[in-house]
């Protein structure tokens, strides 16, 4: 019992610092200088003290890692300061190199405790009150938050010899922009964009002008409405699944029989109601909870970031290793006997607490799919996603004990306890270890790893599917498995669904499609072997795109991967611009493009009658050049990598953050049509070509 509560207070406890990831203590910066009666010309150091509270630590700049390893090291972005000349580059006192042994094999700086960062400049004559941009990563032992675009203020210096400072000030740099690009116009305008020192910072009055949102006749883009439905659906099966797992299903009439028992009818419907109604309204209220912890903001980084999507991983297979019957995950037992003991008392607090118990029983079969469920919902992009997860779960969860002391007859026709619960828990870990990839692919493409390309995935999925198939067949066995003296129908039937779908997954291996699998799949542009060869891109496109060696469009597209680039090639060309925003771990960006763009009439399109440009929102490897870099207005962050760039052009622009999301510009960077997003379409390839022929129609009468 000890090393169940041990394993569940590991797992709860990781849980919940994912979950609550804004409490992180950012530290706060001091900054001082070492001479404060400099002479003109001397050389001093500008000191940046910090505290780390207790259980956390902070990453310098040192590491040995290889450039895309690694965590986020720090960085210091310092103003240019016509006062002042920088010399060398800041440097980390204090921190000690650990050895990340787990996921890196490599070693980084670290502050514990206290910190301190050091630069070196030579004070020419007085220096104004400035400000320096810090960035870099927080974290303790069970996750981690990144610190974007922490100011810090950094008071005024006397110079010997010279006269008082003046006010705080931001020193402008005396070069002049020559042209006006996207990151310029998207950035503060008191902000030059061609030198690299000058940005990262906010205009003198604190305020950011508004973003100007294109719009078709006032419309912009459809809202989304299908996904809360589809996430609804995908929690209300949970909960029937939950059902019959062997933690739930022997306690069905146990609980009814306890309702009907030396009780009226009346009380019996009465009790039976308010266990449901408790069921619902805890599971919902669990659902309230991660949904007020997140909000609609993080879903961006718990979608594309590493870190929740490889811990979301190793919990999948944690839970698939319980199903498999390694280990269970359950609840202290005297928490369980203390509920059950208050429902014992009866009364109108019985029900609700017996609901409470079982609950807490359950939570050995439940926890797992519960987290699945919620896992999925906090990836979305809606604050009601976990709230609408729950109530589907938990509807699903209490239905047949109502239903049941409704109608206790129905009790007799109940099938029996029996080996097939634990055959159900071990079908349901291969679906956990299937989904565990789904997570570990997303910043696997995100980052450009390179770890898990379309045929690894495919090859994994098929394996654990064809033992999926033998295990149906009993062909394998568990420790906690029943002898299985005969093959029952249902068995049989769930073998052969289990094969089927092996050998309809064998053909990707050798490049095939697989729509039916679209959006759970690496992009085709993974695949290392492909029947036939490579696809060879067309389209309208001038010179090599950028990005194009580490960017792909699917389907033989040759396109564009920055938005001025290809803004360029389409007023070179005169042709519409055809904007995809999209990204690396986005589920309908991949079934728009395997069950719409595919078909022969979108690709003529496509590639005869628009300059296509896919803007990746999720990016995280590709770093933007300093001179490209920029504050955004949507944000107000620092936009550093094309990733950031891209979601702050959709979101400034359009007034959008999902994908797909799709945009027709004239070469004035008018929209030609409203921008729509995939549930516009719903899969469909009609509307999607009607899309762009009124698009084109609309070009060519302008």
């Amino acid at each position: 019992m000890q090393k169940r509560i041990i394993l569940l207070s590991i797992v709860l406890g990781a849980a919940f610092h994912v979950f609550a990831q804004g409490s992180f203590p950012k530290p706060q910066f001091k900054a001082t200088y070492s001479n404060t009666k400099p002479k003109a010309g001397e050389t001093l150091e500008l000191s940046l003290k910090f505290d780390v509270a207790p259980g956390f630590h902070v990453y310098s700049e040192k590491s040995d890692c290889s450039e895309y390893d690694g965590p986020i090291r720090a960085s210091l972005d310092f103003p240019k300061v016509a006062s002042l000349e920088w010399i060398g580059s800041f440097r980390g006192v204090g921190d000690h190199m650990v050895k990340e042994t787990e996921i890196w094999n490599c070693s980084t700086g670290e502050f514990t405790g206290k910190g301190e960062f050091r630069q070196s400049l030579k004070a020419l004559k007085n220096i104004p009150a400035y400000q320096v941009v810090f960035n870099g990563q927080i974290c303790n032992e069970s996750g981690c938050e990144n610190i974007r675009d922490m100011v810090i203020s950094v008071p005024a210096l006397a110079v010997l010899g010279e006269e008082k400072p003046s006010a705080p000030v931001q020193d402008q740099p005396e070069e002049t922009q020559e042209t006006v690009d996207t990151a310029a116009a998207l950035a503060d305008p008191s902000v030059s964009a061609t030198t690299p020192s000058s940005k990262g910072y906010i205009s003198s009055n604190g305020q950011m002008e508004p973003c100007e949102t294109k719009t078709f006749n006032g419309q912009a883009a459809e809202e989304s409405r299908s996904g809360a439905w589809g996430l609804f659906l995908l929690a209300l099966l949970s909960g029937f699944t939950a059902l019959i797992t062997p933690c739930v299903f022997p306690m069905i009439p146990m609980t009814v029989s306890f309702f009907i028992k030396n009780h009226s009818r009346a009380k019996a419907i009465r009790d039976s109601l308010i266990f449901s109604v408790s069921i619902i309204a805890l599971y919902t209220i669990i659902g309230t909870i991660v949904a007020a912890s997140f909000g609609a903001q993080a879903a961006n980084w718990l979608s594309t970031h590493w870190v929740p999507n490889v811990f979301f991983t190793v919990i999948f297979l944690v839970f698939a290793a319980s199903f498999f019957g390694a280990f269970e995950i359950t609840l202290p037992s005297w928490i369980v006997n203390k509920v059950d003991q208050q429902a014992d008392k009866g009364g109108f607090l019985g029900p609700v607490f017996m609901a409470v118990t079982i609950a807490l029983v359950s939570f050995s079969c439940t926890g797992p799919i519960v987290g699945t469920v919620l896992v999925e919902a906090v990836t979305g992009q809606d604050f009601m996603r976990p709230i609408v997860a729950m109530f589907g779960f938990s509807l699903a969860f209490a239905l047949p004990f109502g239903l049941l002391a409704l109608f206790p007859s129905w009790l007799n026709n109940l099938p029996k306890s029996g080996g097939w619960l634990n055959s159900v828990k071990v079908v349901l870990g291969f679906v956990e270890v299937a989904f565990a990839l789904k997570f570990l692919s997303i910043p696997d493409q995100t980052y450009h790893w390179g770890l898990l390309d379309r045929e690894i995935y495919l090859a994994i999925w098929i394996v654990v599917f064809t033992l999926l198939g033998f295990y149906l067949l009993g062909k394998l066995k568990f420790s906690h498995d029943s002898e299985l003296p005969y093959l029952g129908v249902g068995r049989l039937a769930l073998a052969v669904v289990s094969f089927t779908f092996v050998v309809y997954m064998i053909p990707g291996m050798w490049g095939a499609p697989l729509k039916g699998l679209a959006g759970y799949l690496p992009p085709m542009s993974t695949q290392d072997f492909r029947l036939g060869g490579p696809e060879h891109g067309e389209g309208n496109v001038i010179g090599t795109p950028k990005y194009s060696d580490q960017l792909h469009i699917p389907h033989g597209i040759a396109g564009y991967y920055d938005y001025d680039e290809a803004l360029q090639a389409a007023r070179t060309l005169g042709k519409p611009l055809f904007i995809d925003f999209t990204g690396h771990g986005c589920v309908n960006c991949r079934k728009m493009e395997e069950k719409v763009w595919s078909d022969e009439s979108v690709l003529k399109i496509l590639k005869n009658n628009y300059v296509v440009v896919s803007l990746y929102v999720d990016d995280k490897k590709i770093v933007l050049p300093e001179a490209e870099q920029f504050i955004g207005k949507a944000t107000g962050k620092r936009v550093k990598t094309l990733g950031d760039k891209n979601a702050e052009i959709e979101q400034c622009y359009f007034g959008k953050t999902t994908q797909p999301l799709y945009c027709l510009l004239d070469a004035d960077e008018n929209l030609l049509q409203p921008a729509l997003g995939a549930d516009y379409f719903q899969f469909n390839v009609e509307p999607f070509v009607r899309f762009l022929k009124d698009g084109l129609t609309q070009f060519k009468e302008r």
